[in-house]
C-alpha cells in the first residue's frame, strides 16, 4: 500500500468518525440543557442514542488504529516505491532533480531519504512526511523563499575576492589565477562551526545567484570571471534563474 491509498482509507474512516463526534455532542449539549431545566424523562430518553454514538464512534476508532498501524511505513520507504511517488510530485511540480535513492539534488537542496527513520532529511532539517505531496510543496515553498530572500552580490563578490586572495597566498605556483571554487569554499568558510552554518549547498546557491547578477565592480575596480572544467566532478551544478543548468569549475579575479 502506498501513501495516497492509506490516506484515501483515513479519509473514510474520518468522515464517519467526524459525524458521530457531531452527533455526541449534539446529545452532549441536550442532555446538559434538559438536565439544567429538569426535564429527566427527556434526558433519560436520549442516553440510548447515545450509547449507540458511543459504540460507532470505538468501532471507528479501532478500525482507524487498525488502518494507521497496520501501514508498513518502513516498506513502503524500502521498496522504493515512496521514492518513485516523489520523483513524480517533482516531475509535476518543474522540480529539477539530480541523483538516485537515497539521495536527491533539489537545486539548491540536498534531498535524503532516511530508511531507518522513515523520514526525509532536507540538506540537515529533518521531516517526518510520508506524502510525497506535500513533502514537494514543502520544498517548492522553500525554494521560492530562498530566491525571494535579498542578495547583496556586490558584498558576496567582495567576500569571495577575499578568500581568492587567501586561496592565491596559499598556492602561489598558481600562475593561471583560476581557482576551483569548490576550494574557494574552504577558504570561504574555513571552520567546521561556519561550514555547519554554511554549507555547500547555500554556498552554490549563492553562486548561482552571483552568476544571474550582472557583473559588479569589486574595491580597487577587480572583475571576476568564472570558468568550465572538462571534469564536471569538480564543477558546482547550478540552476540560473531560467532553471537552465550550468557547471561552474573555477574563478578568478583579476
Amino acid at each position: 500500500m502506498d501513501y495516497e491509498s492509506l490516506y484515501k482509507e483515513y479519509q473514510y474512516i474520518e468522515k464517519s468518525l467526524k459525524d458521530q463526534l457531531k452527533g455526541l455532542a449534539k446529545l452532549q449539549k441536550s442532555i446538559a440543557k434538559t438536565m439544567e431545566k429538569g426535564e429527566l424523562a427527556k434526558a433519560r430518553a436520549d442516553l440510548g442514542p447515545l450509547a449507540e454514538f458511543c459504540d460507532a464512534t470505538v468501532e471507528n476508532v479501532t478500525a482507524l488504529k487498525g488502518t494507521l498501524l497496520g501501514f508498513d511505513s518502513r516498506s513502503y520507504i524500502e521498496s522504493g516505491l515512496f521514492a518513485s511517488q516523489l520523483l513524480e510530485q517533482c516531475k509535476a511540480a518543474g522540480i529539477d532533480v539530480r541523483g538516485e535513492f537515497p539521495v536527491y539534488e533539489m537545486f539548491p537542496y540536498r534531498v535524503r531519504i532516511s530508511v531507518e527513520e522513515e523520514a526525509v532529511y532536507l540538506d540537515r532539517k529533518k521531516f517526518a512526511l510520508l506524502n510525497p505531496k506535500s513533502l514537494v510543496d514543502l520544498i517548492v515553498k522553500s525554494q521560492e523563499k530562498l530566491y525571494r530572500a535579498s542578495f547583496n552580490a556586490t558584498s558576496f563578490a567582495n567576500e569571495l575576492a577575499g578568500a581568492y586572495d587567501l586561496a592565491m597566498l596559499a598556492n602561489p605556483k598558481n600562475k593561471s589565477g583560476d581557482i576551483y571554487l569548490a576550494t574557494l569554499y574552504k577558504f570561504l568558510a574555513p571552520m567546521a562551526r561556519s561550514r555547519r552554518e554554511y554549507d555547500q549547498q547555500s554556498y552554490a546557491f549563492d553562486i548561482a545567484r552571483l552568476f544571474d547578477s550582472e557583473e559588479v565592480e569589486l574595491k580597487g575596480g577587480r572583475r571576476y570571471q568564472f570558468g568550465p572544467s572538462r571534469n564536471n566532478t569538480k564543477a558546482l551544478r547550478i540552476l540560473d534563474k531560467e532553471g537552465r543548468e550550468h557547471f561552474l569549475a573555477t574563478i578568478r579575479f583579476f
